[in-house]
């Protein structure tokens, strides 16, 4: 019987396999997907990694995370963020308390008109109160992910792909993880499955409804690579959204693929299993028309599209639960990825208290 067994290979599962696995826990992780996939919400170039919120629980959040990215690319040995700044522009009243919100924790920003903004951000266009604070920029997913599975086994963790987990099962002093082709017993279970986390766990954890959805941003070719590109997002007013957490409207950030853009939580509900792989047209031509209009400094005809899952609660706040040897931690695409690390400090926190009420650690 090991300490923990993780189940879900993405950012989340794989933050918290290196995080249990430095402090000494004993840690199995199973990923039903082979390395690298793009089932999933971890995969690809490129995450925004920012500060600005208007709720200071994430502002702060997102802070602390920042520290805990320093000690994964020293322990990696990897640059994984790169730092562009960020941008968000449009609606007065959101721009306005996310600037006065960062300001009272001691961030620094810079407030721009319009016409201030163009001049510095020729690629971009915009129609409002423009802030801008240095200390973001973006991550890069896939390298990110790997790095977390190559350090946790570096510290020990047996990493396990194209495992699927049928079913979890608390026993009275263990917990049964039903795999595939066998059955694993450990002393306490982190969940973090992502789309699939509903259908694994149902009404074991106390977590509410999940929707999820299958979202469609897209990369484009700059027009010209001497273009300087923060990552941004634009606070329309009237975007359909679930939720109020993560910013409203659309968002965009340079990388290795070009200018990634996506509109924000817009795409229709679909099961994991059957979400698809194919283009949706349509959608796709509303985010080309977004583009043309408000991101000059890209080939709005040239879109390659790069499909994702979403699973979102309700308010878009994500959730972190322990009922007795199982820890649960769903939510997070839309917003979640900056947090990585930081999410899997939080749930080592949970997983080796458990182990300590059951007097397995010291």
């Amino acid at each position: 019987m090991v300490d923990v067994v993780v189940v879900g290979g993405g950012a989340m599962g794989s933050a918290a396999a290196w995080q249990l696995t430095r402090r000494g826990a004993d840690v199995v992780l199973l990923e039903q997907f082979g390395p690298g996939h793009g089932r999933g919400s971890s995969h690809g170039s490129s995450r925004i990694v920012r500060l600005s919120y208007d709720d200071p629980f994430y502002v702060d959040l997102a802070a602390a995370a920042y520290q805990q990215w320093d000690e994964l690319e020293a322990d990696s040995g990897e640059q994984l963020l790169t730092w562009t700044g960020v941008v968000d522009h449009g609606e007065q009243s959101t721009v306005g308390a996310m600037a006065r919100l960062l300001s009272t924790r001691g961030h620094a920003t810079d407030l721009l008109d319009p016409a201030e903004a163009a001049s510095r951000w020729p690629g971009l266009r915009f129609d409002g109160p423009v802030l801008f604070h240095p200390r973001g920029g973006r991550a890069h997913a896939d390298r990110t992910v790997a790095a977390l599975k190559r350090v946790a086994a570096e510290h020990g963790a047996d990493i396990r792909h194209d495992t699927r987990v049928e079913a979890v099962v608390p026993a009275a002093d263990h917990v049964e993880i039903r795999t595939d082709d066998e059955t694993l017993l450990a002393s306490v279970v982190v969940i973090s499955t992502g789309a699939w986390t509903a259908s694994l766990i149902g009404d074991t954890l106390r977590l509410p409804a999940l929707t999820v959805t299958r979202e469609q941003p897209a990369h484009f070719p700059p027009r010209d690579r001497a273009t300087p590109w923060p990552s941004f997002i634009h606070h329309q007013v009237g975007t359909p959204t679930r939720g109020s957490a993560t910013p409203r409207g659309t968002y965009g950030l340079s990388s290795v693929d070009g200018v990634k853009v996506g509109l924000h939580a817009v795409g229709p509900v679909v099961h994991p299993d059957e979400s698809g792989t194919g283009v949706d047209e349509q959608r796709l031509r509303a985010l080309q028309d977004y583009v043309a209009a408000w991101v000059p400094g890209v080939d709005a005809e040239r879109p390659a599209a790069a499909p994702c899952l979403y699973t979102l609660t309700d308010d878009s706040d994500f959730v972190i639960d322990r009922v007795g040897p199982l820890t649960g931690a769903a939510g997070f695409p839309g917003h979640g990825f900056k947090f990585t690390p930081e999410i899997g400090r939080i749930v080592a926190d949970l997983v080796l208290t458990a182990l300590i009420l059951a007097g397995l650690a010291a």
